[in-house]
C-alpha cells in the first residue's frame, strides 16, 4: 500500500516480543506482500480507532467492558418441558439462560429430588412423599391382632356350645370340704352312642344298651404337683345315702357294698360322685366323661398317638395285638389298648395303668402348639371330642383345658400316677388300704407333695 512499508512476518514477530508496541509497518504474509489494512477501528461513533481489542490497530489496549446481567430462568411450570429437554441452539438463543454449570447444578437422576430426566415430551412431575412404613406396620399389626382375637373368641363360643353339660353336682349331698387342689373325676364309659353297626363291629364294642364305666380316675391339679389316681372298677365300696338324680327321692344307705362301677349303673354320674366322695373323703370339683366313639375319634383326629409299649400282649375280646416298642396307635388300636383286661394276670390293676399311661400321653400330644395353633388339627380334634364329652354344669372350657394340661403334666414328669392303694380282696372285689387312702387324701387336700405309694 502506498506510503507504508511492508516488513516480513518474522521481523514483526521479533519486534512484538522485544517491544510492547506494534511496529507501524504491517507484516507481510507468507504467501506474498500484502498491505496491512488500516486496522479494525471498532468505532463507537466518534471516529476514533481503538487498538488491541478485537484486532484493532490502536496503540493502547482496550479498556474494561461491563458484561450484561445473566438471569437464571424460573422453575419450569407443571406440564412444561424442563430446560434439559430443549435443544442446544434453543438454549443459547434465549437471552438470560443459565446452563447451571457455573453453580455446579446439573439435571440428572442423581440430582436433588431423585426424579431423573422424564421421557421426551412427558409432563414434569414433582416426586411424591416417601411411604410411612412405621404407620403401615402399626396398622397391619392391629389388623392381624384383631383377626386373631376374633378367631379365638369365635372358636371359644363354638366349642363352648358343643360341650354337653348334663351332670348336676348340686344333687350330690353330704359333700366333703373343699381342698386346696382342683379335683376331677374322669370317666371312660362304654357308651355306644354315635357308633354305627360297622363301627361297633370294627371297634369290638358289642351292642349292649345303656352305658357302664369302663375306667375311672381322680386327677388332682395341685401347685405341689399333679396326681392321677386310678380307681379300679372292681373296687369294693359302700353305697351311701343319696338323692336320685331323676326322681329326686332320697335312698337311705344300708351299708350295701358293691363294685364301684355298679354305682354308675344304678343312678349315673351323680351317684358315682357321691360314692367316690363317701369312700375317699375327697371332694370332687368337676366331672368329665367320654364314650367309645369320642375316644377313638379324638385319636384319629390327632393323626394317632405314639406309645412306647413295654411288653407286647394280645386279647381276642378287645382285639388287642401289640408288640413291644414304640408305635403309633390309631383310634381302633387305642381303644383296644385301654380296654384290654384279660391279657393281664393282675386283673384290672394292669389295665388301669395302661389307661393312665395312654390318657396322659394323649393329653401330652394334644396340648401342643402344633395342635392348638393349627386350625386343621384343632377344629377336628375339638369336634371329635366335644360331641361325646359329658361334663358337669359348672365346668367351663377353661376348666376343661386345665384338666388336659394337668394330665399332660403327669406324663411329662411333673406329677405322680398311681392306682388306689389296695390291701386285699373281698368276694372278688379289691379292698382299698384305708390308712394309705387317708394319707393320700390329706396330702391332696392340703396341696402337699404326694408321697404315698400304691405298692
Amino acid at each position: 500500500m502506498p506510503g507504508r512499508k511492508c516488513i516480513s512476518f518474522a521481523t514483526a514477530l521479533v519486534r512484538f516480543l522485544t517491544h510492547p508496541v506494534w511496529a507501524t509497518a504491517p507484516p507481510c504474509t507468507l504467501f506474498g506482500m500484502n498491505d496491512w489494512p488500516e486496522g479494525w477501528t471498532a468505532d463507537r461513533g466518534d471516529g476514533n480507532a481503538r487498538g488491541y481489542g478485537h484486532g484493532s490497530a490502536g496503540a493502547q489496549p482496550e479498556g474494561a467492558r461491563v458484561m450484561r446481567h445473566v438471569q437464571r430462568p424460573a422453575a419450569p411450570q407443571r406440564g412444561s418441558v424442563p430446560p434439559q429437554q430443549r435443544g442446544y441452539d434453543q438454549d443459547y438463543a434465549e437471552p438470560g439462560y443459565d446452563s447451571g454449570y457455573n453453580t455446579g447444578q446439573v439435571y440428572s437422576g442423581a440430582g436433588r429430588g431423585g426424579g431423573g430426566i422424564p421421557p421426551q415430551g412427558a409432563p414434569y412431575r414433582q416426586p411424591g412423599p416417601a411411604p410411612d412404613w412405621r404407620r403401615r406396620i402399626k396398622v397391619g399389626s392391629i389388623v392381624v391382632l384383631v383377626a386373631v382375637l376374633g378367631t379365638a373368641i369365635g372358636t371359644y363360643f363354638w366349642a363352648d356350645s358343643k360341650v354337653r353339660r348334663e351332670v348336676d353336682l348340686s344333687k350330690v349331698i353330704e359333700r366333703p370340704a373343699e381342698g386346696d387342689c382342683t379335683t376331677y373325676l374322669i370317666v371312660g364309659s362304654d357308651s355306644r352312642e354315635g357308633l354305627s353297626a360297622d363301627d361297633k363291629k370294627r371297634l369290638r364294642t358289642g351292642s349292649a344298651e345303656g352305658k357302664r364305666t369302663d375306667s375311672m380316675m381322680i386327677l388332682a391339679a395341685c401347685g405341689s404337683g399333679n396326681t392321677m389316681v386310678s380307681l379300679p372298677r372292681d373296687s369294693d365300696v359302700e353305697i351311701p345315702t343319696f338323692v336320685g338324680s331323676e326322681s329326686g327321692k332320697t335312698f337311705p344307705g344300708t351299708g350295701r357294698r358293691v363294685k364301684l362301677n355298679a354305682a354308675y349303673a344304678e343312678d349315673g354320674p351323680e351317684l358315682l360322685v357321691r360314692t367316690v366322695e363317701h369312700n375317699t373323703g375327697l371332694r370332687i370339683d368337676h366331672y368329665a366323661e367320654i364314650g367309645f366313639a369320642g375316644f377313638a375319634n379324638i385319636v384319629d383326629a390327632l393323626g394317632g398317638v405314639e406309645m412306647d409299649i413295654e411288653k407286647g400282649f394280645k386279647d381276642k375280646n378287645s382285639g388287642a395285638d401289640f408288640e413291644a416298642g414304640k408305635q403309633t396307635l390309631d383310634g381302633e388300636q387305642a381303644l383296644a389298648f385301654v380296654r384290654t383286661r384279660y391279657a393281664f394276670a393282675g386283673s384290672d390293676l394292669d389295665r388301669t395303668k395302661n389307661q393312665q399311661k395312654f390318657l396322659s400321653t394323649l393329653a401330652n400330644q394334644a396340648a401342643t402348639p402344633g395342635t392348638v395353633l393349627n386350625p386343621f388339627k384343632l377344629y377336628p380334634t375339638l369336634g371329635a371330642g366335644l360331641d361325646t364329652l359329658v361334663v358337669d354344669k359348672d365346668m367351663s372350657l377353661w376348666d376343661l383345658g386345665s384338666m388336659f394340661f394337668a394330665m399332660k403334666g403327669v406324663s411329662s414328669g411333673d406329677g405322680t400316677s398311681m392306682n388306689m392303694p389296695i390291701s386285699g380282696s373281698r368276694g372278688g372285689n379289691l379292698v382299698w388300704d384305708k390308712a394309705k387312702v387317708q394319707q393320700l387324701v390329706k396330702q391332696i387336700q392340703n396341696d402337699e407333695k404326694v408321697t404315698v405309694s400304691d405298692k
